[in-house]
Order: C-alpha cells, then sequence, then structure tokens
C-alpha cells in the first residue's frame, strides 16, 4: 500500500490560537491539494514553542513580566475537548485527511505539550503529552503518564507520535516498537544537524516510517511575544530541518534549512515488511530471556475521590 503524506515546516501567530488556526487551515489545504493523506504539524504549533523566553524565573524568584508572559501563554493555549479540537476535526474531515498537531493543552491550571490526532473522516482519535519537558520547558509544561502514548489501527497505517527530545529515551521508542508503530511522527523544536541523524536511526532501528516536523522561525514571527521586535526582523530563531525517512534511514524529503515549506513524499508501506525481515526488536531480534521492559500505562492523577459506598 502506498500513500502520501506531508510534513509541514511553518511558525505559528505566537501566543494567538486563533490566528494560528487560521494559518493551520490554509497549510492543510495546500497538503490536501498536493495529495497527501496525512499531514504532520511541529511541536507546540498551536500557538507557540517559546523559544528564548525565561516566563521571568530564575533560582527562588519570579518576575510580574514573566507571569504575564504565562498568563498569555496559557490563555491562547488549547482545551481538549473543546472548540479548537472541534475546528482541527472539520478541518480534517472536509479534506479528508489524517492530521496529527502539536498544541499546548491547557488542563486545569497546567500546560502540557501535546499531540493531536485526526482521522481522515474528523474523528478525534486521542492524544499523547510529552512524558518529559526537556530542561526549562519544566517550568511552564507539565508531565504526562504513560495513560497517552497511543498507536492508532487507522486505514493509513499503524499512527503515533514522540515529541522532540522523547526521541532519545530508549525504553519509550521500544515501547512504540512493540505497538507496531509504522508511521512514526516526531513533532520537534530540534534543529540541530543531529536532530536529522537521529530520525534516521529511529527509522532503521524501529523499520517505521519517521516523519519530523520543526518550525522554521524569524524574530519578526514572535512579535506578539516580545512586543516589538528583538534584533533584526530576519533573525532565524528556529532552522527546520524537518523531513521524511523511510525504514532504511533514506531521506525522502529533506531535510529542509531553508524556510518555511511543505514536505510532501509517497509511502509505500511495503519497505516495513522488507524491512522486519532482518530486523524487528520487538520480535525476532529481541532476547526477552535477557531484557525485558514493563510499561505502566495507568493515569496518574494527583488527586483521586472516592465516595463510602466505593471503600464498601
Amino acid at each position: 500500500m502506498k500513500i502520501r503524506a506531508a510534513v509541514v515546516q511553518a511558525a505559528p501567530v505566537a501566543f494567538d490560537r486563533e490566528r494560528t488556526l487560521d494559518k493551520l487551515g490554509r497549510l492543510v489545504a495546500d497538503a490536501a491539494r498536493q495529495g497527501a493523506e496525512l499531514a504532520v504539524f511541529p511541536e507546540a504549533f498551536v500557538s507557540a514553542y517559546p523559544k528564548g523566553l525565561d516566563f521571568g524565573a530564575v533560582v527562588g524568584r519570579r518576575t510580574r513580566e514573566g507571569r504575564d508572559h504565562f498568563r498569555r501563554y496559557f490563555e491562547s493555549a488549547v482545551e481538549v475537548p473543546g472548540p479548537a479540537v472541534d475546528r482541527l476535526s472539520r478541518l480534517s474531515r472536509e479534506h479528508g485527511l489524517h492530521l496529527v498537531v502539536g498544541v499546548i493543552e491547557r488542563d486545569g491550571g497546567t500546560l502540557y505539550c501535546t499531540v493531536l490526532f485526526f482521522g481522515d473522516d474528523g474523528t478525534f482519535l486521542g492524544k499523547h503529552r510529552t512524558l518529559m519537558p526537556t530542561a526549562a520547558e519544566r517550568l511552564v509544561w507539565g508531565f504526562g503518564d504513560g495513560s497517552t502514548m497511543p498507536v492508532f489501527d487507522t486505514p493509513i497505517g499503524k499512527l503515533g507520535a514522540v515529541i522532540c527530545w522523547e526521541n532519545m529515551m530508549p525504553l519509550l521508542r521500544a515501547a512504540y516498537y512493540a505497538k507496531g508503530i509504522e508511521l512514526y511522527c516526531a513533532p520537534t523544536a530540534d534543529g540541530r544537524d543531529m536532530s536529522a541523524v537521529s530520525m534516521r536511526h529511529i527509522a532503521v532501528e524501529g523499520r517505521c516510517f519517521v516523519l519530523s516536523a520543526n518550525q522554521f522561525a524569524r524574530t519578526s514571527h514572535y512579535r506578539s511575544v516580545h512586543g516589538e521586535v528583538v534584533g533584526e526582523a530576519d533573525t532565524i530563531v528556529s532552522r527546520g530541518g524537518s523531513c521524511i525517512v523511510d525504514p532504511f534511514g533514506r531521506f525522502l524529503a529533506g531535510p529542509d534549512y531553508d524556510g518555511e515549506c511543505l514536505l510532501v513524499a509517497e509511502i509505500d508501506r511495503g519497505e516495513i515488511a522488507r524491512g522486519k525481515y532482518d530486523l524487528d526488536t520487538s520480535g525476532h531480534y529481541a532476547r526477552p530471556d535477557v531484557f525485558r521492559l514493563v510499561v505502566d500505562e495507568a493515569p496518574k492523577p494527583p488527586v483521586v475521590f472516592t465516595r463510602s459506598e466505593d471503600v464498601t
């Protein structure tokens, strides 16, 4: 079976959810016009990966200005379920493609770096919350748990997502391989040369197709965050590097570092079986007598309410 897949390399309208969704709609339409059956958007696309912001925090002290930056970030986040999810659902249904979108999710008083999945009929399939925010991200994002590590069995293949530096967690990758992931989506904010190297390694290790989407953003894209543009308007904040890689580590598209773009490639799912012939890390190439991974997928809510009859 062959499908066409797209990865979107673009910048959101930072801290502006509705204008970002408008732009996302135009990009989805572009992908559909090029025959894409799957479109993958970058990490935190709705409505910002707050690159360069410190939210006024140093050890032992937070500033009023930093708290106000967080307030704006909080207000531009996405509730699941909610109006933004409904709008994304309509987009996937109208254009008849599967949609994978990085968002900042708001749940109660906490923000999460999350990926949302939609079927080509508009069905909201579910979400993945990043398990491990990296470095200063932990100031503004909460931690996911094992209850949101889905791999969806869709008409175009088994679809899942791993976010940014989660891709460097070998046990997490092993869990996804064991679930049979075929379309390994990697929304990211990492534009270093080594990121593309990692994507090639993962594609070979998992014998899967890797679709990595990163933002290409300039200082001017962050005008709404900082008020005035900091530095020259053409200064690159995020350099992209989006790519599509096949199960043998070959680039089918990208990596692209030149600007905003839409990368489209034909994916032949037969390559997965050809690759599994000599490498299946959760099957014939595993040694469960020596190594074994246990994954806890139970939700971990901080507060659990019970009634007396429940205890009885």
